[in-house]
């Protein structure tokens, strides 16, 4: 009877444990759990690297993710070493120009990617933007982050891009083969 008794207690114990967390398991994730999905040590200040090569920019394209919004910057042949300047800016100045390109948002990161917008041998467009318009074939529509995109132009082999955000965020910088990519969080916490 004792024995019946103790197997009874534990299995009284175990169900309830068993109910604490089937009752949990359909709440909202713990913010441990959404913190570790959702990395944000990225910080907001200015991150560089050195170029190796001045491959012609090919493409500018976004995408929209859990954590973050993602801009990339397609560059064939730029290998893994391509150079780059972000930094948080309170207004976009056109390099060497300095003319002001508006950019809407609640803070503005000024991108610099080492990859002319032209075929430096030819002159020829490679990447078709616009100085102050908005980048060709980039929709932000309904992003959590993204609010504004504004071509720069290229000088001296470098391309400069106005990117509009809701507030200064964290964001991080990738070297990729053939592409350089710059994730901005959708916020410090997550």
């Amino acid at each position: 009877m004792r024995r019946t008794g103790a197997a009874v207690a534990a299995l009284v114990l175990a169900g309830t444990a068993l109910g604490a967390a089937a009752s949990t398991a359909g709440a909202a994730p713990a913010k441990a759990t959404a913190a570790a999905a959702c990395p944000t040590g990225w910080g907001s200040g200015a991150k560089g690297g050195e170029a190796t090569g001045a491959e012609p920019l090919d493409d500018i394209r976004t995408g929209r993710h859990d954590c973050y919004d993602r801009m990339v910057f397609d560059i064939p042949g730029g290998g893994s070493d391509i150079g780059y300047y972000v930094s948080y800016v309170d207004r976009l100045y056109q390099d060497p120009s300095g003319e002001y390109i508006p950019v809407k948002g609640g803070a503005i990161l000024d991108i610099r990617v080492g990859a002319p917008s032209y075929d430096p041998e030819t002159g020829t467009a490679a990447y078709p933007g616009v100085v102050g318009r908005p980048l060709p074939g980039v929709n932000i529509t309904g992003y959590s982050t993204f609010r504004d995109t504004r071509f720069g132009g290229s000088f001296e082999g470098q391309t400069q891009v106005g990117l509009g955000v809701r507030a200064r965020l964290p964001f991080r910088v990738i070297q990729l083969s053939d592409r350089l990519v710059v994730d901005v969080a959708h916020s410090w916490t997550s």
